[in-house]
């Protein structure tokens, strides 16, 4: 038998005796090692304070309307506040229809949709594969291509007291990142 003698080493259909170490899961301490089996997965319900979601999308014509009705469910189950959920889900079509134009045919965007202190705006961003440019002639006219490619999206980030830019994607994406929040509803015009 390999490994401790008082544990069992479990055999394989290959008929081969795989050997692991002798405290199992837990480190000689008692204590559970960081190894497998990783920790319990998060058991809480959605709620507006675990709102952290991403997708990864084909670069495709299907592809915005995907982001919406996935991002629409999302909402949905953690009780995204019912006057900002069209606006937002203009916002996702609007940012993956973007993202698309930035990223080749069978290559792929990224959605992420998340609230960071559970009572901050949601906050929806999409990496695309188009990296920024080092030459600052080429950077200079790329980012003015982005900024008129996003034609709605600067007038519904105002309307709804936001935030949006773009710049280099972090680690581990690669391309560029674009991200907006939407604040509040949008005021309402009383006559």
């Amino acid at each position: 038998m390999l490994g401790n003698e008082s544990t069992p080493v479990p055999v394989p259909l290959t008929g081969v005796p795989v050997p692991h170490p002798p405290y199992g899961m837990y480190g000689p301490s008692g204590a559970r090692s960081r190894g497998c089996p990783p920790a319990r997965f998060d058991m809480a319900e959605p709620g507006a304070g675990n709102l952290a979601y991403g997708l990864t999308l084909p670069s495709a014509v299907a592809t915005p309307g995907i982001a919406f009705w996935a991002t629409e469910s999302i909402f949905g189950a953690h009780g995204v506040a019912e006057e900002l959920i069209e606006p937002y889900l203009l916002l996702v079509h609007e940012l993956a229809a973007y993202a698309c134009l930035f990223t080749g045919a069978g290559e792929q965007i990224q959605l992420t949709l998340c609230r960071p202190e559970g009572t901050d705006p949601v906050q929806v961003m999409v990496y695309d594969t188009h990296p920024p440019h080092r030459h600052r002639l080429l950077a200079g006219l790329c980012d003015e291509r982005r900024r008129t490619t996003l034609t709605g999206v600067p007038d519904l980030v105002e309307t709804h007291r936001g935030t949006w830019g773009f710049g280099p994607a972090h680690h581990p994406a690669a391309g560029t990142g674009t991200w907006a929040t939407l604040a509040q509803a949008a005021p309402t015009v009383t006559t």
